[in-house]
């Protein structure tokens, strides 16, 4: 399980979050030479950044999705690699191998590590359900310990890390589901939509012509690691706290006191890791938007890209056509907010 550190006292120096803020607009005005639209989806993943979680994102081809993320690695002047899953994917692919190296002087020949793409900060999981569970369980100790292991050797990857993962939800066929410990690691299950009209003839047109904007790198890697510490200072409220363990609660079935509703329809519900997300997403969101402490609003903004992918549906719900996000949506509706307000 990821430590967490506790919730520590308010934020009184503003200096603080306007570092963060800072970081926020260059990244966004550097992104906003290449990307059109898609606000929510573009604070997600800046989300996940400042907190150091890994996102999933979903979506039909042709929305950008490949295009977002490796220019936000350029801004972020962090090595960016590129996997592209298959079925004939194997681990050693993406870890790294040995091989055997002869010295040419002595003639000796030693064993010789060759670093897999994973040896890098950000990584595009391009296609990810389409790779075999064996290499899908190499990329998930990448996620979860931040290290690898090849030939009985382990290996620490360097820091910042992301795994930035794309799925395709209408090619099903030959692809190989995520299992439920794999998806509990991404912070979030981003959904990336069809673009408004206006703005794709904005895309349109941009895409048509001899333009070609540069974006310039902004935000270092040690930078994002000091962010990840500032964000963890946010104050949160026992309240608030209570309310997002309470909406994640709700959400299984094995607890008496869960809706009539998640008993029919959910096999089963989100864990822990789901409350330490929205706190620690709702941290982030807090001070992007020049908070200094979670309110009630960040935690309900969260829940749907924290939950979708930990809330696991069964057949009742499947032939009555009902899917993680409406049951979501409802336990917002039904879960009590605390009387304070925040």
């Amino acid at each position: 399980m990821t430590n967490f550190e506790r919730p520590s006292q308010p934020i009184d120096d503003n200096v603080l979050t306007e570092r963060l803020q800072r970081s926020r607009d260059a990244i966004l005005s550097e992104l906003r030479k290449i990307i059109i639209g898609q606000e929510d989806i573009i604070e997600l993943v800046m989300i996940a950044l400042f907190t150091g979680g890994h996102c999933l994102i979903t979506g039909v081809p042709g929305l950008a999705k490949t295009l977002l993320i490796r220019t936000l690695a350029t801004i972020l002047d962090l090595d960016f690699k590129r996997i592209q899953f298959t079925p004939d994917l194997m681990p050693a692919d993406i870890t790294g191998i040995d091989v055997i190296e002869e010295d040419r002087t002595t003639g000796r020949r030693v064993m010789k590590f060759i670093k897999g793409p994973l040896f890098a900060n950000v990584i595009l999981a391009d296609e990810i359900n389409r790779t075999p569970p064996k290499t899908q369980a190499a990329l998930l100790e990448a996620m979860q310990e931040h290290r690898i292991t090849a030939g009985g050797q382990t290996y620490q990857l360097e820091e910042p890390f992301f795994v930035l993962a794309t799925q395709n939800p209408i090619e099903l066929e030959g692809t190989y589901p995520l299992p439920e410990a794999q998806l509990d690691r991404f912070m979030f299950n981003v959904v990336v939509d069809y673009l408004p009209e206006e703005h794709e003839v904005q895309v349109v047109t941009a895409t048509t012509s001899n333009l070609n904007p540069e974006v310039q790198r902004v935000v270092s890697g040690s930078e994002v690691l000091a962010l990840h510490t500032l964000v963890r200072k946010v104050f949160v409220a026992e309240e608030v706290a209570r309310y997002a363990v309470r909406l994640v609660r709700a959400s299984r079935p094995v607890n008496n006191d869960s809706p009539d509703f998640v008993k029919k329809w959910v096999s089963w519900g989100a864990g822990l890791r789901a409350s330490q997300y929205l706190i620690l997403g709702g941290k982030a969101r807090a001070l992007l938007r020049g908070r200094a402490n979670v309110s009630i609003k960040d935690i309900q903004a969260l829940a749907l890209p924290v939950l979708r992918h930990r809330v696991l549906t069964n057949f009742y719900a499947e032939s009555e056509k009902v899917n993680s996000e409406v049951i979501i949506r409802r336990l917002l509706e039904l879960v009590p907010t605390p009387k304070s307000g925040l």
